[in-house]
């Protein structure tokens, strides 16, 4: 199997960043995210690299909802990104981060009103997904005697090769304003008070291994450019936001580079804006991108089970990684205590949640396994632990940040006291 270069195999064991996972496991116990801050580090460098040396105006702003810990978000801020933020709480992570508001996009379909506020407070731009946010947010606004900066969040209408559950820039998709509808959108920004339009967005879809629907949709948001533009909007970024997908399957599924993103999709954008007359910064919201290779899962072996096929129960269900349940999302696996030992047995590896779908690797060959082993589950920094619950009542686990060779805790794991601790008892069973 190709493993990027920050996982590598020594002495049959799996390392990250030449740190032993085995030696991982045993100190902070199993399940456990582990993650490389270099990586993620190595993906940001590359998308404002390629970018910049084909535009000269760039902003990243990484999608927080892919991976929300705040030591993750630290180390981005300290690069220079911005976020896509989706809630109040995203938006507080970004702020404490160290992101500065300006560099901030608040998105999000349905918003609520302390949401609207706490934007206008912090002087965070808004990604407006309908006119009647609009006028909510105007209001809020003008309450808090500010003037609040936005885009509009165009729906392109784009079929997209995906998952239908992350195609989110379809024209049957919740998010956004159809694109035909758009000019009539900012002819309503600009009779408002205490909104001032400065951008436009879109987003159409995530986990895409193909360019060329980022292509059209620069297209689309190019044209629109030019109408806003004859309107009298004065833009200072257009948004293309992110979905670059990437190699969930690392021998058979190639995955397009931010460098093939810059080369093919910048041209469009450049030449459109310069065919309006106008150099707005052109903003990108890579997330899955940016962190999912980054990252892996250990989990322990807790039995073998021969049935109508050989289960490998585990102690990570979906729990801590739904991909899987949710979407049947493909996650390369390898047994870290035996990371180059012969694939001899198809196994299925299996969770400890009481659902017949905590399935987290269907079928796969793999060494002679006995419990106790650790199995390492690829690909894991993205939507894995943000997408995380307590369910069967199973505290969530620790996450591990690896640096040139050294090793920390930046989410402790939970126990059965968090899970109870906002618990109330009812006046009548005391």
């Amino acid at each position: 199997m190709k493993l990027p270069h920050h996982l590598s195999i020594k002495n049959s064991h799996l390392h990250i960043n030449g740190i032993d996972c085995i030696t991982l496991a045993q100190t902070y116990g199993t399940p456990l995210y582990v993650t490389s801050e270099d990586r993620i580090v190595e993906q940001f460098q590359r998308y404002k690299k390629a970018l910049s040396e084909r535009y000269p105006r760039v902003q990243v702003l990484y999608a927080a909802k892919a991976n929300g810990n705040l030591a993750v978000m630290r180390a981005l801020a300290g690069l220079g990104a911005g976020a896509d933020v989706f809630s109040s709480g995203e938006l507080h992570l970004a702020l404490d981060a160290g992101m500065p508001a300006e560099k901030l996009l608040f998105n999000g379909s349905s918003k609520t009103p302390a949401d609207l506020a706490l934007a206008v407070y912090k002087d965070v731009k808004v990604s407006v997904d309908s006119l009647e946010e609009l006028h909510q947010l105007d209001g809020a606004a003008k309450a808090a005697g500010k003037i609040t900066k936005i885009a509009f969040r165009v729906n392109p209408a784009l079929e997209v090769p995906t998952h239908p559950k992350i195609a989110t820039g379809l024209a049957t998709s919740k998010f956004g304003i159809p694109h035909k509808e758009i000019p009539g959108a900012y002819r309503e920004a600009l009779s408002c008070t205490n909104v001032r339009p400065v951008g436009i967005h879109c987003h159409i879809g995530s986990q895409i291994l193909d360019i060329e629907p980022f292509i059209r949709a620069a297209e689309v948001m190019v044209g629109i450019a030019a109408k806003l533009t004859d309107m009298g909007v004065q833009l200072e970024f257009i948004d293309l936001g992110g979905g670059l997908g990437i190699s969930y399957r690392h021998d058979t599924d190639p995955a397009p580079t931010p460098e093939d993103y810059a080369a093919e999709v910048v041209p469009v954008f450049s030449a459109g804006v310069k065919a309006c007359g106008i150099s707005p910064e052109l903003w990108v919201e890579p997330g899955r991108s940016l962190v999912a290779d980054s990252t892996v899962l250990l989990t322990r072996v807790n039995s073998i089970k021969s049935a109508h096929k050989k289960f490998v129960n585990v102690d990570a269900g979906f729990n801590l990684l739904i991909r899987p349940a949710m979407y049947d999302a493909y996650h390369e696996v390898i047994v870290a205590n035996k990371a180059d030992a012969p694939l001899t047995t198809e196994y299925t590896v299996t969770g400890p949640i009481c659902e017949t779908g905590d399935i987290l690797a269907p079928d796969r060959k793999l060494p002679d396994l006995a419990a106790g082993d650790i199995i390492a589950v690829l690909d894991t920094g993205a939507y894995g632990f943000s997408m995380s619950s307590q369910y069967n009542c199973r505290p969530r686990c620790p996450e591990v940040l690896v640096r040139e060779g050294e090793a920390a805790l930046m989410r402790e794991g939970e126990n059965t006291g968090d899970i109870t601790a906002r618990m109330q008892r009812p006046l009548w069973q005391r």
